[in-house]
């Protein structure tokens, strides 16, 4: 029954030497500028390209666009010299012109972009010359070029966002990538198809074009067993939308291979909303934490796959702060009641807590889908036990991220990869980024001076010191409740050849040029 409807909804197996990658959400457009979706950047990586690009081991910056670059000895100007013979899908040729144009419209505060600050404190991007671009800063920013290689610094073409407008990556996208757009339903699909002038791909990558495939599906199938029946099947050749409970299963299979990375981190968590009434309360935010067991999350929901989370990032992450690691809140629901007693928020008749006309029933916005339908309903069954009624609402992905940047809700759910502290504290705490990503309403004078002092620094001490201290001020306020740390896992058919699972925003077939079936 189940393969059936797998058939019914692909619309059967893929013609030869193309290949449907099923996922669980879409995205809620294609816009590298205005969108943080996982789902935004698998494609952008496909069908567009940066200036400088991340090697798999997560650490070392390549080639892209740019065949080479210098920095200053004050580290406040970078010059990229771009490759030769680089052409947009439409056939007209890159120039320095259109990365003048891309990176001046990703930083303009008329695009309202929620990651504008990626880009660094800009002082001047100008074309000296056809192929030279340089980029000058304010102030030294450490992981500039780290930043560069995300999707949000994806070249485009002036001429198609001028000619498409407010649909500009929802009706079409001209790009430089190893794909080429050719439609998308949302909620449904994204067809890319080859390039064919593509060669101008990273070095790390044994094929730097034209891609071998000829065409991606990117199919959205938010039923778990659907998609582990398509995988199954060989209605789609390969997903990193992995089912946990499926993993032993699809190990066992002759016909699937299954490879993972813990190369990078990716995180799952429930933020609040703190100048909420249902939450404003920091006794609230940290006995909801001591409520929920992550381990036994981690087991019962997902196998044993995924490591209980405490802290906000991984500990293994670059400049984690091992001094909070006695502070991190743990199972203790004894405790989460004594401080709501202690608080003053008292039980009604229906169990539930309330203070001062205030009920407990925070309202929780999640994505729609078996993942965070499955996380929120055992946070909730936690929460219960005292005396929190959580009320969720799940969205589907095209409207959720725009229902997720409202003052609507108390509390949300979210996931988010990350290479380092500076990387996830500079994208949710800092005051700049209300309401989202920092849809905690966050807003902490001594938090935006660290996040400052890290990102500027020059000297490893200097950053990890101010990195730490931001660690320590957002935990002892309890503004999250940290759920789990996810691996990359990559499930493919055994008729493809070995795939490198790459960790870069959670994009793990990021520019899919050495995707290919066996002869």
């Amino acid at each position: 029954m189940l393969a059936g409807c797998a058939l019914i909804a692909f619309g059967g197996i893929a013609a030869a030497n193309e290949i449907t990658v099923v996922r669980e959400v879409d995205s809620n457009n294609f816009d590298p500028h205005k969108s943080t979706a996982r789902a935004a950047a698998e494609v952008l990586f496909m069908i567009g390209d940066t200036l400088v690009t991340l090697e798999p081991d997560m650490q070392t910056i390549a080639p892209g666009l740019a065949e080479r670059w210098e920095v200053s000895d004050d580290g406040l100007a970078y010059t990229f010299h771009l490759k030769e013979g680089v052409q947009f899908c439409d056939g007209k040729a890159m120039t320095a012109d259109d990365v003048v144009y891309s990176l001046n419209r990703w930083i303009d505060p008329a695009t309202n972009s929620p990651v504008a600050w990626r880009a660094g404190d800009v002082a001047e991007i100008r074309a000296i010359d056809e192929r030279t671009v340089e980029y000058r800063l304010e102030e030294p920013f450490s992981e500039l070029l780290y930043q560069l290689t995300q999707s949000f610094a994806t070249i485009i073409d002036e001429a198609n966002v001028e000619a498409l407008g407010a649909d500009f990556g929802i009706n079409g996208f001209n790009g430089t990538g190893p794909f080429c757009w050719v439609e998308w339903t949302p909620r449904d699909r994204m067809i890319i198809e080859r390039h064919e002038a593509y060669s101008w791909g990273p070095p790390f990558y044994e094929n730097q074009g034209p891609a071998h495939l000829e065409r991606v599906t990117w199919q959205i199938v938010p039923e778990e067993s659907t998609r582990t029946v398509a995988i199954l099947t060989g209605q789609s050749e390969i997903t990193q939308y992995v089912p946990y409970i499926a993993l032993s299963q699809l190990r066992a299979a002759p016909n699937v291979e299954v490879t993972q990375s813990d190369l990078a981190f990716w995180t799952y968590f429930m933020g609040f909303k703190i100048d909420k009434d249902t939450v404003a309360d920091p006794a609230v935010r940290r006995a909801i934490n001591l409520a929920v067991d992550q381990e036994a999350m981690a087991e019962d929901l997902f196998f044993g796959e995924v490591e209980p989370a405490f802290g906000y990032i991984s500990q293994a992450a670059l400049d984690w702060n091992p001094d909070i690691d006695e502070r991190l809140l743990r199972f203790d629901p004894d405790e989460a009641n004594r401080i709501l007693d202690e608080a003053g928020w008292e039980r009604g008749p229906d169990g539930i807590r309330q203070k001062d006309g205030v009920v407990l029933r925070p309202v929780t916005y999640v994505f729609a889908g078996s993942t965070w339908a499955r996380i929120s309903e055992s946070v909730q069954a936690y929460l219960r036990e005292i005396g929190v009624d959580m009320d969720i609402q799940a969205f589907d992905a095209t409207v959720a991220w725009g229902r997720l940047a409202t003052q609507e809700f108390d509390m949300f759910g979210m996931s988010f990869p990350y290479i380092s502290a500076g990387d996830a504290l500079n994208l949710y705490f800092r005051s700049e980024n209300v309401p989202t990503p920092n849809r905690m309403n966050w807003q902490d004078e001594e938090t935006d001076r660290l996040l400052q002092t890290g990102k500027t620094a020059t000297d490893d001490e200097t950053r990890s010191d101010a990195y730490g201290e931001v660690l320590r001020i957002v935990h002892d306020a309890a503004v999250w409740l940290p759920l789990y740390h996810e691996p990359m896992t990559i499930v493919h058919s055994a008729r493809m050849a070995p795939v490198v699972p790459h960790n870069i925003y959670g994009s793990g077939l990021y520019k899919g040029l050495d995707l290919r079936f066996l002869n």
